[in-house]
Formats: C-alpha cells, structure tokens, sequence
C-alpha cells in the first residue's frame, strides 16, 4: 500500500497559530521530515511515536541537498507511511513545497496540502505593524532577499522602491545592505522606516526599528539569529514601539527589543 505526504504550513513558530486541518495531519503522520526553521514548540506537538527526520538548510550550509529531500518523501510514502512535511510559514511561499509535490507526484504518491500563516502575516499581528494601511500603503510585496548559489540579486529594483507599497524581504539579512543601496538608489529615501524582527511570535522573538539608510549598521550590531524578516515602509511608524523622535531612533536602532518590550517609555 502506497502512503501520502502531506505539506504543513507550519507557521512562524507559536503553535497557537496552526490550522487545525494542519494540526490533524502532523498528528497522523508516521515519519515528521523538518525543516530548520520550524520551532520546538511546534515540533513537539508530533505523535510520539512518530520518527523525526530533520532536513533543515542554513546559509551556505545544505546537508541534506533539495534532490535527497524529494527522494525522502518518496521513499517513506513508497513504504506505505504517512508523511508529515513540515515547513515554516507556508509552503507555497518561498518554501519549494511546489517542488516536492511535482516530484512526488509524477511518481505516483498522493500528496495534500495545509496552508500556513507566512512570516509577513505572523510578523504583523504581534507587532502592530500592518501590511497595508489606508492613506500609508495600498499593497505589499513580498520578495526573497536570496538566490541560489548565492546568485545575484536580480529584483525589479525600480517597481520595488514604491513608497506607498510595503516591502517585507524574507532571507535578506546577508544581502540587506544591498537592497537598501539599490532601494535608495531607485528613489525609495533613506528615511524609509524598517522593522526587522527575528524568530517572529516565539519566545525567543527580537525587533529592531532602523531606516532605511542606516539599517546594514544597524543589523550588523545587533544580536538578531535567523529567520529575520524585514518590513519596509511608512506602516512601520504605527508600531507602538515606533520612537517618537530621531534622537529616540537612534537610541533604539542601538540595541534590539524583546517581544512586547516598548522601544521607549
């Protein structure tokens, strides 16, 4: 008998935010295949029987290649188990969940997917930062701040450097300063406010309020640990954490803040 794999959006970290149709699946599942990103408290919310197979990727380190992921997939679900795929936010943004299913598919395996909430989404609800906002920002983009192969960064820089769109990068923290210096280069001014916040809606969640010109420093003096994502854009000055001056913004672009800590009192 031939098994299934089930794509889990496994959201950016609090296990609150789950679906529960994704919940059901990871606690059918025979064998858990998981990504780095996926958290701890999530994790352990997986049968206790079930084998753990972890497969996560950092920067410029691959252990498992994508090629041997597809293949673990196919030959647990070829045994006969269930599968629980998991990856962090949801898996058919930036996630390559697209990409197993069409190799697992081709073959043959059943394949089901559960939508999770992405970063974006995750990083605004506990931040107070909207995506969008009337009169501040009539849409969003969301780009990857990454290539494969560390390849270059081939954006549409000019229709990205839009002051009444919000900008969320995801995977940008080593290629910041350059999308900030392509961003003001194509206009977007170097007072743009940013937000970067790190290991959103979990314990171990850290901001840090900065603009645009100033924000590669102020990452590279920061404490942030991966994921970090980056919002762009005037909704970012509705975070009540926001400082209400440029003195203020420098002090704070100084140091980062625990989730829920207010940038100034």
């Amino acid at each position: 008998m031939t098994g299934k794999v089930f794509l889990i959006g496994a959201g950016p970290g609090d296990p609150e935010l789950l679906t529960v149709k994704s919940v059901r699946m990871l606690q059918d599942a025979d064998v858990v295949v998981y990504d780095r990103l996926v958290s701890p408290e999530i994790l352990s919310m997986a049968p206790a029987g079930a084998q753990m197979v972890p497969v996560g990727k950092s920067p410029d380190n691959h252990p498992v290649p994508q090629e041997r992921i597809n293949e673990i997939l196919l030959e647990f679900a070829r045994k006969g188990q269930i599968v629980a795929r998991l990856k962090g936010g949801d898996p058919l943004i930036f996630g390559r969940g697209s990409e197993e299913a069409a190799h697992l598919m081709a073959r043959g395996i059943c394949v089901e997917y559960a939508p999770g909430i992405t970063a974006a989404q995750g990083a605004a609800s506990v931040s107070g930062v909207p995506l969008t906002h009337r009169g501040l920002a009539s849409g969003v983009r969301y780009v990857t701040g990454h290539r494969q192969a560390n390849g270059s960064l081939d954006l549409d820089w000019k229709s990205l450097a839009c002051e009444d769109t919000t900008l969320v990068i995801y995977m940008g923290v080593a290629n910041i300063g350059q999308i900030a210096m392509r961003l003001v280069a194509e206009g977007l001014s170097d007072t743009t406010p940013v937000m970067a916040i790190a290991q959103a809606t979990t314990p171990r969640e850290t901001r840090l309020f900065s603009q645009l010109g100033r924000i590669t420093l102020d990452v590279r003096a920061s404490a942030l640990k991966a994921p970090v994502l980056f919002v762009i854009g005037k909704v970012v000055t509705l975070s009540s954490e926001w400082p209400a001056s440029e003195s203020d913004l420098l002090t704070v672009s100084s140091r980062t803040i625990a989730a829920g800590q207010q940038a100034h009192a």
